[in-house]
């Protein structure tokens, strides 16, 4: 069995935008179908979000990023196995055909927003949110 406690941690510097998840487990087993949750609001008209990977003693790997307009994935993190959809206020990661490898704590992160000049910049919005994958 496969057992995926969901924490959710939100940190929003504006009102009204960020990313959370919802909390809980699901319960799954080797070459099932994960499915982790993401929501979203933003005032952008074409938000970012990316997911990521961190494994224990590790430091967080990018798995994808999409958008309205694009759709990228690490090479490490090929399409047929790890795949988000952007649908208006979400981008659920779906993990197929589960590993015990795929064991690790994934976040859902929404893009930081920076304007200004190179001498000064303004971070605007950052915000990130974090899932617990467990074999």
């Amino acid at each position: 069995m496969v057992s995926i406690p969901i924490k959710t941690t939100l940190l929003v510097w504006k009102t009204g935008q960020g990313v959370t998840q919802p909390p809980g487990d699901v319960i799954l087993t080797q070459g099932q179908t994960a499915t982790l949750k993401c929501t979203f609001s933003t005032i952008s008209s074409d938000p970012y979000l990316f997911w990521y990977k961190q494994e224990v003693n590790s430091y967080p790997k990018f798995i994808l990023t999409r958008s309205r307009y694009s759709a990228d994935n690490s090479p490490e993190f090929v399409k047929d196995r790890f795949d988000a959809e952007l649908k208006d206020s979400s981008v659920p990661l779906k993990i197929q055909d589960l590993h015990v490898c795929d064991s690790a704590v994934y976040y859902c992160a929404l893009r930081p927003t920076v304007t200004g000049n190179h001498q000064r910049l303004d971070k605007k919005l950052w915000s990130c949110s974090n899932s617990m994958l467990l074999f």
